[in-house]
């Protein structure tokens, strides 16, 4: 896992201080990437730094970074660095944040329009502080890069809204492309994976958005690897066709910390395949299952597929 965070004061995770070490497994052929450094990925460093935003490439030191990064496709996390849950499989900071920027939304437009983006994928921390979750300034950075670049294509993953009424219905009226919730991981990991959120809370969020607003697509994404098995696997699929959902991504857990949770297993590549499979054959207009998706991964070469997959779905039910 290759980590490009700059110095910070304070430990990253004072929460997890007193966790017991985990074992660190190899990683496996297939999960090795390249070191970043190219100097495309130094000119999408600099933008970023410029309008001094916040990436979850770097923030959960995504294995990817370099790849995306070097195709200037970054992934904007908005709302500060600092997130108020403490998820045992994320690296992001968790404590007490800062209070929202005014000009990030403007900020966010800004660098969408230097990096020249056909789609952008904005995401955030958890703001449990804030009594609509986020939902006002999520609104906002829409309509901001909406506003400065007309033809991006706009996805965002958002918070669980949890205890927020009414705030998925502002980030909805904003019309993004995409909305993303990731359910993460298998009900019965929740507890210990992650505590702050309810899974059939998260599922009647993408449930809602496709009721309010047919036309949004909708997606969402786990991790494999946390001692899941595959017949709760293919429960969650069917979850989450039940809420309509659209588009599902699978990828392996990392392991960012010896105080975050454990793999337990890493999955090979033909699992993956596997999960593919059964996943289109339960009705998903798209699915991404490798070993390194993530829910950004590939994002605006996916979004043209969803388009085509819908159009396609479109004139079979007219046949």
């Amino acid at each position: 896992m290759v980590t490009i965070h700059e110095a910070r004061p304070g430990p990253r995770h004072p929460e997890k201080a007193r966790n017991p070490d985990t074992p660190l497994l190899r990683k496996p052929k297939w999960l090795r990437v390249k070191a970043p450094g190219s100097p495309t990925y130094n000119q999408t460093r600099g933008i970023i730094r410029e309008n001094k935003l916040h990436t979850v490439c770097e923030e959960a030191a995504c294995p990817n970074v370099g790849e995306c990064w070097d195709k200037r496709h970054a992934t904007m996390m908005i709302m500060g660095e600092i997130c108020t849950r403490a998820c045992a499989f994320c690296n992001i900071t968790t404590g007490k944040p800062a209070p929202l920027d005014p000009d990030e939304p403007a900020n966010v437009a800004k660098a969408v329009h230097r990096l020249g983006l056909r789609h952008v994928v904005i995401t955030s921390v958890d703001r449990d502080d804030l009594a609509d979750g986020g939902a006002a300034h999520i609104a906002k950075t829409i309509e901001q890069v909406r506003s400065l670049n007309p033809e991006t294509t706009i996805e965002v993953l958002t918070p669980d809204f949890l205890k927020k009424q009414g705030a998925e219905e502002q980030v909805i009226r904003a019309r993004p492309d995409v909305f993303n919730h990731n359910l993460e991981t298998v009900p019965s990991n929740y507890l210990a994976i992650r505590p702050g959120a309810r899974y059939f809370h998260s599922l009647r969020l993408l449930q809602k958005v496709k009721e309010l607003e047919p036309g949004i697509f909708t997606k969402s994404g786990i991790m494999v690897g946390l001692g899941e098995t595959q017949n709760e696997v293919l429960q969650l699929m069917d979850d989450l066709r039940s809420a309509d959902v659209d588009f599902l991504t699978i990828g392996q857990y990392l392991q960012p910390t010896r105080k975050h949770a454990a793999v337990k297993e890493f999955i090979p590549p033909e699992q993956f395949e596997t999960y593919k499979r059964h996943a289109l054959s339960k009705g998903f207009l798209l699915v991404s299952a490798t070993p390194l998706t993530r829910s950004s991964y590939h994002a605006d070469e996916d979004f043209a597929l969803l388009k085509t997959a819908r159009e396609q779905a479109t004139r079979n039910s007219r046949s």
